[in-house]
């Protein structure tokens, strides 16, 4: 018999039992992940541009939901101008959501980096 071990008892005894209590924690995050999932889906953000001529809100699941421009920024002798604000506007508000994303997600895992996620 080796070193430590006494008759009767199987080396790593328990270990099926722990295997599955640490499967059902994995499943229970992973039900936590998905509602979480679902509620930050129902989040939105709004960021504006050109101090605020251009607001654009973005929604959890990064699509757009509503553009708002001021009248007085379109310009037809300058539509670059209107489609640089558009395109900061729109990325800045999905940079935020995902900040948003990750800061909820990070609450939940604790900061810990799942593959897959996000």
């Amino acid at each position: 018999m080796g070193k430590g071990m006494r008759a009767g008892k199987k080396p790593g005894g328990g270990g099926q039992a722990n295997m599955q209590k640490q499967m059902q924690q994995v499943q229970a995050m992973q039900r936590r992940m998905e509602e979480m999932q679902e509620e930050i889906n129902k989040m939105e953000t709004t960021a504006t541009a050109g101090g605020g001529a251009v607001s654009i809100t973005v929604n959890g699941e990064k699509m757009i939901t509503a553009i708002q421009i001021k009248p007085e920024v379109v310009d037809p002798e300058d539509v670059e101008m209107l489609q640089d604000l558009i395109m900061v506007a729109a990325n800045e508000a999905i940079r935020q959501m995902e900040e948003i994303a990750n800061g909820e997600m990070n609450k939940l895992t604790g900061g810990l980096q799942l593959p897959g996620m996000m």
